[in-house]
């Protein structure tokens, strides 16, 4: 008898400690639900980000043409500088749309279009020299866009007076046709690409708001990955340091023969995906949903600090690293090996496992490139 009230004291004791006041069995709680909304992320990025950077650029794309119209009226060293000046305004303006490839700009493989680098010297030179080319063949991807207007502005010779001289006498009408189809082949890009962004593609990639590797919030960040990780890491820094064949290669620089603004392109370019990372209303100060917002909603952690603040974090110390260094061509050319530089790179590539791991896993999105550099 005392063995039955034992057991029944025993069992009594136990529902106790697993119930509540109210007797009812006490289950572990359930996860907060999250209230994000991808399609608010959606219409943020597209109306406040996306758009907004593609219109500016076209103005200033719009600009840089309007002054080589006014060196071809006078091609003096003095309007040369100009165009140079209009070419960097434009060249920035590119940093903050060169992450969007998605949509209409994949459909005209835009990035490759516009800043594909380095420029093939030799092929346009004998185009140059020939009269006879089409630069919306996918095989003259680099003798055109930004990389080959930095040939044709800054790399023709090695002093101002040199080139301009190329853009006088037996040659002149041949230069100016050149840069003439280049630029019209950019601002034909650039506006099929607002275009088909404001002729449909912006309401079905707002609609497209659910989570599977076809939705909208899947294919945007994993191209916003891809874009930061190849194009800007591996492209703007890694390749010409050589950090994956072990042997540097500055020639594939982006603006090569502009070599003091490789490192301003970087940073703007940094400061892109910053913002975008944020969602940072272009070109004002405020803020709406974002992948930063989406990581809060998530209450997403990386050894117990919010991986937001994490993130934003790594990405200012990349560019304060980056800031320090003088221009990328005289890192790299004047100093073997190029310490300072890489180091610098260190910062940017410590970025790339916290998108492409821990924010990617929080939001439950697959990666769907494959990683081939070794890193």
């Amino acid at each position: 008898m005392k063995r039955i009230i034992l057991s029944l004291t025993i069992l009594l004791t136990i529902w106790a400690c697993s119930s509540d006041a109210t007797g009812d069995p006490q289950v572990d709680p359930k996860p907060t639900p999250v209230s994000f909304e991808r399609s608010e992320m959606l219409e943020n990025w597209a109306d406040n980000i996306i758009l907004p950077s593609y219109r500016d650029f076209n103005t200033r794309l719009n600009a840089m043409n309007t002054v080589f119209v006014d060196f071809k009226a006078n091609p003096s060293e003095d309007q040369l500088q100009k165009l140079r000046d209009a070419w960097l305004d434009a060249y920035i303006g590119w940093q903050a749309v060169a992450m969007f490839e998605i949509g209409p700009a994949e459909s005209v493989g835009y990035r490759l279009g516009m800043n594909t680098y380095p420029t093939d010297v030799t092929t346009l030179e004998q185009h140059l020299a020939s009269g006879s080319y089409d630069l919306t063949l996918p095989a003259n991807r680099d003798v055109k866009g930004f990389p080959a207007l930095d040939y044709l502005i800054n790399g023709l010779a090695t002093s101002d007076s040199q080139i301009v001289a190329r853009y006088q006498g037996d040659q002149q009408q041949a230069h100016f046709d050149y840069i003439d189809a280049v630029l019209e082949d950019m601002q034909t890009l650039t506006s099929d690409v607002i275009q088909g962004w404001e002729g449909g593609f912006r309401d079905a990639f707002v609609a497209n708001d659910g989570a599977s590797a076809t939705a909208s919030t899947d294919r945007m960040v994993n191209d916003f990955i891809f874009y930061y990780e190849k194009h800007l890491r591996a492209g703007k820094m890694g390749i010409p340091l050589g950090v994956f064949t072990g042997s540097k290669a500055p020639q594939t620089l982006e603006a090569y023969y502009r070599a003091s603004v490789g490192k301003e392109l970087f940073l703007a370019a940094m400061v892109a995906v910053q913002d975008f990372f944020n969602g940072k209303h272009y070109g004002k100060s405020a803020y709406g949903k974002s992948l930063s917002s989406y990581l809060q909603d998530l209450n997403s952690l990386k050894d117990g600090a919010a991986l937001d603040e994490i993130i934003n974090e790594q990405l200012d110390l990349a560019m304060t690293e980056v800031t320090s260094l003088g221009d990328f061509r005289s890192e790299i050319e004047n100093n073997d090996p190029p310490r300072a530089m890489l180091l610098a790179y260190d910062e940017v590539q410590r970025v790339v496992p916290l998108f492409k791991v821990d924010m990617v896993s929080a939001m439950s999105i697959s990666v769907d490139f494959v990683d081939a550099d070794g890193d």
